[in-house]
């Protein structure tokens, strides 16, 4: 059988090594994900400036800000798949690097090449690659689990469709199946709820929260705020720097929403200018 490295592009590579776990103990008191002083720039502008917050374990997150605010930006940088002007990233209290095993990642669907001749159950599979070799056949327990994880999104009859037919919503829970057969204890999920049907969002909201009930962690972009206390016990609040973080009932206020949906242009000055001293020595 031909090397398995060779009949995937560069680009779902990149996604079939983003996400790989075990299941080591951990302490209920070490935060799931902890940014520290996270600070992205393009051409010395400041995308997200001096990002700080903690993530318990268990919670359902929903990082929520304005178009521009740098939440899918936020996940690639924690993720090592951009650089960082300056920050540091733990993931259950060790270096990311240290802990990639331990998270899952849902792309944006739009960031996916859907025209890459692959089925359903190929997708999924590619969770499992990193354990099993690059060049190793599956074997039937691992196309078994890839299966058993398309029923539990609900299109086990889809196993050998070609992703470039299947819908919007098919798309999106087939890569969250691929998320699912990994067993993360953290995912990072980059708007996995938008453009699709009610029906779809229904099924992948309920799914998170059996996630939650298994004790995984997910950490969620998301748009629409009147879901944002039904969907999530826990919020950050982003414009270039976190406006707050916290508890749902704690932070998910008209004054914190006005605050990080308000004043982007003041923002970005003054993350610019700080940067400019930074580099100064100032």
């Amino acid at each position: 059988m031909p090397c398995r490295a060779f009949q995937v592009s560069l680009q779902w590579a990149e996604l079939v090594f983003l996400n790989f776990s075990f299941l080591p103990i951990t302490s209920p008191l070490v935060p799931a994900l902890s940014v520290d002083d996270l600070t992205v720039a393009y051409h010395r502008k400041p995308v997200i400036w001096d990002v700080e917050f903690e993530i318990p374990e268990g919670k359902l997150v929903g990082i929520v800000g304005p178009n521009g605010a740098g939440k899918s930006t936020l996940l690639k940088a924690i993720m090592d798949l951009i650089p960082r002007a300056s920050g540091r990233v733990e993931v259950f209290g060790q270096p990311y690097a240290e802990s990639i095993q331990r998270v899952g990642y849902v792309p944006q669907r739009e960031s996916v090449d859907w025209d890459f001749p692959v089925d359903a159950l190929d997708v999924v599979a590619m969770g499992l690659y990193r354990r099993v070799g690059w060049c190793l056949p599956l074997r039937k327990k691992h196309r078994d689990a890839a299966r058993e994880a398309l029923a539990r999104v609900g299109i086990a009859d889809l196993a050998h469709r070609q992703i470039s037919q299947l819908s919007g919503g098919q798309q999106q829970r087939t890569f969250l199946a691929r998320a699912l057969v990994q067993d993360a204890d953290l995912y990072l999920m980059d708007e996995p709820l938008a453009a699709v049907d009610a029906a779809t969002e229904a099924a992948i909201v309920e799914l998170l929260k059996q996630m939650q009930a298994d004790g995984k962690t997910a950490v969620v972009i998301h748009h629409d705020l009147q879901s944002v206390p039904e969907y999530f016990d826990y919020v950050v609040l982003l414009n270039m720097r976190v406006v707050a973080a916290g508890k749902t009932e704690d932070v998910f206020t008209n004054e914190n929403l006005q605050r990080t949906y308000g004043g982007r242009l003041t923002l970005l000055e003054e993350a610019t200018e700080a940067m400019r001293r930074r580099e100064r020595g100032i």
